[in-house]
């Protein structure tokens, strides 16, 4: 509820493991207000959001995301001035396991985690056909390529559910099947 507005009322449902489901709704029904509570950008009025059993409604997003829950936004949200690499380097912060002072002295540790990370990292861009653009400025790529970018920094954490906030948003119709046979593939392959 958003003073006297009520976005989002006696919704209930639930997501299984290896579905892809769609939440539809003409604009300003609330299906974004909805990925905004599950994330903990919002926090409901009522109701409760549960995560395999466990309450999360009112988590912040950070302890939404360490749970194994990520998105995509309805606008995208890259990292401006950051390469491809970089922004989807961005999405493996909850696994680093170095501190920030072992980075500034450059410890064998922490230079063989980033080593191993920008592995990953090469490994899906690949994958998602962003390779070739890897070090490009990722806000100065065409539309559809920031959508990849966005979707592949999500990935990169390895997440347990992938909300992806209106993702064929602004695609051809090509880029919008290529996007279809990426969604199944990330599902097929766990």
């Amino acid at each position: 509820r958003f003073s006297g507005l009520l976005a989002v009322d006696a919704l209930d449902f639930s997501v299984e493991a290896g579905q892809v489901v769609g939440l539809i709704g003409p604009n300003g029904a609330g299906k974004t207000t909805v990925f905004n509570m599950i994330t903990g950008v919002y926090r409901p009025t009522a109701g409760k959001i549960l995560w395999q059993g466990r309450e999360i409604t009112g988590a912040p997003p950070h302890r939404v995301a360490a749970l194994g829950i990520c998105r995509t936004f309805q606008t995208i949200r890259l990292f401006a001035g950051l390469s491809v690499r970089e922004n989807v380097q961005a999405g493996l912060h909850l696994q680093t396991r170095q501190q920030w002072w072992q980075a500034l002295l450059g410890t064998p540790a922490q230079r063989r985690e980033e080593a191993a990370q920008l592995a990953q990292v090469h490994a899906l861009l690949e994958r998602l056909d962003l390779a070739h653009c890897a070090d490009e400025n990722a806000t100065s790529l065409p539309y559809g390529l920031q959508r990849r970018v966005e979707l592949a920094r999500a990935l990169i954490a390895k997440p347990r559910l992938l909300i992806l906030d209106e993702p064929a948003a602004g695609l051809n119709d090509q880029e919008s099947l290529d996007l279809n046979r990426t969604i199944l593939s990330i599902r097929d392959s766990g």
